[in-house]
């Protein structure tokens, strides 16, 4: 990869019109609509192999992380993942990614040079086809995420680009109204708004009516006074509880929004005012201003700024529920907003704490998010059920007040052992769907009656919709990271098939993205039990504690179940440790610095894995070949996302592990078996230098078709052969196999050159189906007392054996014959050949003279002027010198296997 980075100042060129970029009649897609001033880039060349999707990925995280655009970043990797996979392997050339930076966003380009590839679109430029179709995905997530994209042509390249606009919110905003133009704000029906006044007596009667309100709801006043206000109003109350409006007359002040029932049946929404005021006898009463509810600006409370954290105190001393929550943190912050949440909510009814909870996608439970006056680090995230079971949070779904938790403790599980002792807490419902919970809690009892329970509700029905909103937000930027984790994830576990490879990529990828400790078990065969196979932690100190602290206790069972169960046993045996440590620290045992070190390494082992531990199970084909073990520091939880997120990346992982270790023991079995088709040992052959080289073409040297031997007949005489199985793998080797033993035991029974290949044609005929055609050079070997040595050859289809003079000529040393396995009746004969001292006879198959690079390949007459280039060398320099010149010969792996066989006589003179 080349990466040049520059920043300057400047524009990014217009694009040039459809005639000047090539356009070969392919539907042309450019939604870019306006100039913007680039201010830097950063440029990369990637080349066309597989690996460079991931190189790229962290080229474009890493500069856009660098800019300061995190809130880009998961679409612009995803986008960037796409486009290069496009271009590396469905293109196979280079990809050439541009990011640029712009005012109002960034821009990224990514060109291939297959400029003759067209858009893969059908009919239209918006028609992508399926989404389950193989090609033209990353332009539909271009057209999904971007907020421009496009593609261009050139006579040399195919550009794909997109830019993603960054939010517009100025630094430092948190929240504010946008000023609305003139056409935009609300109409009244006749030119002017009816404020109608009523008036209710202490007994929830009506006692006044203007003229406003008849207008407005159709009663006269006749109609309605001394009527309950409660047989008009449509109150939003919760099923199965009181209307709660009575209630809200008694409050000093409250606004909000409910319904009118008109004369004509229909309900009126109203936004409404209600003040707490005396009559001329001195009675309460309440004084209601009703206007439409898409009028409410004419009654709602003016907003505060931000600057002001001082809750409105009406005449009664109570904080308004509604501006107490006014100047909270922008929409999409959600941990602020639900902090700011707390804070007001515990000011507003002057608690000790107060917390809130949000709900699970399919709301059974309630998640802790925030809190106050509590210790919420060791509670954050976690979980209890919303109904029925042990720890349920049993009034969730409507108000409710506990003057004293002492009398119902497990009530409200979130405050055990916190000396709290009343609470009232209050649902937080969007469209009727219960979104969370919020609580404020006193130490003293009776603290809290039901009009604080009904101020809090209010101000929770007040910020649910914002906290809804933003808790969805940020579930979206989740997915888009998690996507984004899985596709980086899954690139890296699919780059290796090394089993302890994998297992340090699972550990590697969870710690810390998505736990503070993990561990590997793994499980051989299905009587084995579970092995403790790599542990981690973000802290690498703490690493060898956790190991031990793990080797300690039993392995979780390996249950197939999906999905993350919670294991207690770390942090039980964490805290033991301590314990016991402290004890012996206390007893006075040992020395004091050792139990100082002890002591402070159990407690800190204890307080690294004392949180929430869960495992999933590496289930792959339908068997549990491991466990996944993630863990949490003291009184940590995980959330509820993050556990999906690593139940898909384990699913993932249990695949890769699973095909490393079927390739590990493909491997070894191919090894062993090579092993068994070679030659145990070489014999020492007196007078003879002797030197074979052997590579099987395949990845973890599998087996091959070609093959080697020499070994004794008898005294004074041995048998070599070199030969060539067609095709390569498993069915070659076993017609290698066949070939190796029949030569040595036919040799051994005293037959000839001719007659031992007779009756191993016949043998390989024999197999039927199974046979496999086979080139062959057999010989046999009768050293000399005069230093030179005899040899009897027979060439059955091979390439012929090269013979090397000490005057540095080149001769064939001997003639071709039929190939074995292809017809009966063979006539085959032998020759015999001397080897006069310094001469040299080389062996060699035909994977050594086939080598090609391109249209050239090594042939006999290449191998041949090799050979003149090797006088006075040994038969090991030779047989090394072939072999380097062949690997050097191209430049891509062999695609066959190679055999080579050199013998040597040596000279009488020195080498």
């Amino acid at each position: 990869m080349t990466t040049g980075l520059q920043l300057h100042g400047g524009q990014h060129p217009e694009p040039r019109p459809p005639h000047q970029r090539g356009d070969r009649g392919t539907p042309h897609v450019d939604t870019r609509t306006r100039r913007s001033v680039i201010t830097a880039r950063a440029a990369a060349t990637f080349e066309p192999v597989g690996r460079s999707v991931a190189t790229a990925r962290s080229f474009v995280r890493d500069t856009l992380q660098g800019w300061g655009f995190g809130d880009v970043i998961d679409d612009a990797v995803v986008l960037t993942s796409e486009l290069v996979t496009n271009a590396v392997v469905h293109a196979g050339t280079a990809a050439d990614v541009l990011c640029l930076r712009a005012d109002d966003g960034v821009r990224i380009e990514v060109a291939d040079r297959y400029p003759e590839r067209e858009i893969p679109l059908q009919h239209s430029p918006v028609d992508m086809g399926s989404p389950d179709r193989e090609g033209g995905r990353g332009l539909q997530l271009c057209a999904a995420l971007a907020g421009h994209w496009g593609v261009e042509y050139t006579p040399t390249h195919k550009q794909v680009w997109f830019q993603l606009d960054l939010p517009e919110r100025a630094v430092g905003t948190r929240s504010a109204g946008p000023a609305l133009p003139v056409d935009l704000l609300p109409l009244t029906t006749d030119g002017r708004i009816r404020v109608a006044v009523v008036q209710i007596d202490r007994a929830g009667t009506l006692s006044s009516w203007n003229e406003d309100a008849e207008d407005l709801f159709g009663y006269s006043a006749e109609q309605v006074i001394g009527k309950p206000l409660t047989d008009l109003a449509a109150w939003p109350h919760t099923p199965g509880t009181s209307t709660g409006i009575a209630d809200a007359l008694q409050l000093s002040r409250w606004e909000g929004s409910y319904g009118i029932r008109g004369a004509d049946g229909r309900v009126t929404p109203v936004y409404a005012s209600h003040l707490r005021v005396r009559d001329k006898d001195g009675e309460p009463s309440t004084v209601c201003l009703l206007v439409r509810d898409d009028e409410r600006a004419v009654l709602q409370t003016p907003l505060r700024g931000p600057a002001s954290d001082t809750a409105t105190i009406s005449e009664s001393g109570h904080s308004d529920p509604f501006e107490v929550f006014i100047g909270s943190p922008a929409p999409d912050d959600l941990d602020g907003l639900l902090q700011r949440t707390v804070e007001r909510a515990r000011d507003m009814l002057d608690g000790d704490a107060a917390f809130l909870l949000l709900a699970t996608d399919d709301e059974t439970e309630l998640e802790v998010r925030a809190s106050t006056g509590l210790p919420s680090a060791r509670q954050r995230f976690a979980r209890v059920p919303v109904e029925n079971g042990p720890g349920r949070y049993g009034s969730a779904r409507m108000p409710a007040v506990h003057e004293d938790l002492t009398v119902v403790p497990g009530a409200v599980p979130l405050l055990g052992g916190t000396g709290m002792r009343s609470v009232v807490t209050v649902p937080l419902k969007v469209e009727g769907r219960l979104t969370g919970s919020l609580g404020v809690a006193a130490e003293s009892p009776d603290r809290y009656s039901n009009e604080e329970a009904l101020r809090l509700q209010f101000a929770a029905d007040r910020i649910a919709l914002a906290v809804e909103s933003a808790r969805l937000g940020e579930l979206e930027r989740l997915r888009r990271g998690s996507l984004s984790f899985l596709v980086e994830a899954s690139d890296l576990l699919a780059g290796t098939l090394d089993r302890d490879q994998t297992l340090a990529l699972m550990a590697q990828m969870t710690v810390p993205t998505l736990a503070t400790w993990c561990a590997v078990y793994t499980i051989a065969d299905q009587a084995s039990d579970p092995y403790l196979s790599y542990v981690l932690h973000e802290d690498e100190e703490r690493i060898d504690d956790l190991k031990a602290l793990l080797s300690k206790i039993a392995p979780p069972d390996p249950v197939p179940t999906p999905g993350a169960r919670v294991w207690h046993a770390p942090a039980q045996a964490a805290h033991q440790d301590a314990l016991r440590t402290s004890r012996r620290s206390l007893d006075g045992l040992g020395e004091p610095h050792s139990v100082r070190s002890g002591v402070g390494a159990a407690h800190g082992t204890a307080s690294a894995v004392g949180g929430e531990t869960v495992v999933l199970p590496l289930v792959a084909r339908n068997r549990v070949i491991g466990m996944l073990t993630l863990g949490k520091p003291a009184e940590e939880h995980f959330r509820q996302e993050i556990l999906e997120l690593a139940e898909d990346m384990s699913r993932r992982a249990a695949l890769a592990l699973d095909n490393a270790r079927l390739y590990s023991e493909r491997t070894a079995i191919s090894q062993s078996l090579q092993r068994s088709l070679l030659p145990p040992e070489r014999p020492e052959v007196p007078g003879v230098e002797v030197e074979v080289i052997y590579r099987a073409a395949g990845e973890g040297n599998e087996v091959g078709g070609d093959f080697y031997d020499l070994f004794p007949i008898r005294d004074g005489v041995y048998g070599f052969a070199i030969g060539d199985v067609c095709g390569t793998g498993p069915e070659a080797a076993a017609v290698t196999g066949l070939a190796r033993h029949a030569l040595r035991l036919l040799a051994r029974e005293g037959f000839g050159g001719p007659a031992v290949l007779e009756r191993l044609n016949a043998a390989i005929l024999d197999e039927g189906a199974r046979s496999r055609f086979l080139t062959l050079l057999y010989g046999e070997l009768w050293p000399q007392e005069d230093g030179s040595a005899v040899l009897k050859v027979v060439c059955a289809g091979h390439p012929l054996p090269l013979r090397l003079r000490q005057d540095g000529t080149v001769e064939p040393a001997a003639e071709p014959q039929p190939l074995l396995g292809v017809m009966d009746d063979l006539e085959l004969y032998e020759q015999t050949v001397t080897l006069d001292p310094g001469d040299v006879l080389l062996c060699v198959t035909d994977g050594v003279t086939e080598r090609r690079e391109g249209s050239r390949m090594l042939g006999d007459d290449g191998l041949a002027e090799l050979l003149k280039t090797s006088t006075g060398l040994t038969a090991g320099a030779v047989a090394a010198r072939v072999m380097r010149a062949v690997e050097r010969f191209a430049s891509a792996a062999p695609s066959d296997d190679m055999a080579i066989l050199a013998m040597r006589v040596p000279g009488l003179q020195k080498d």
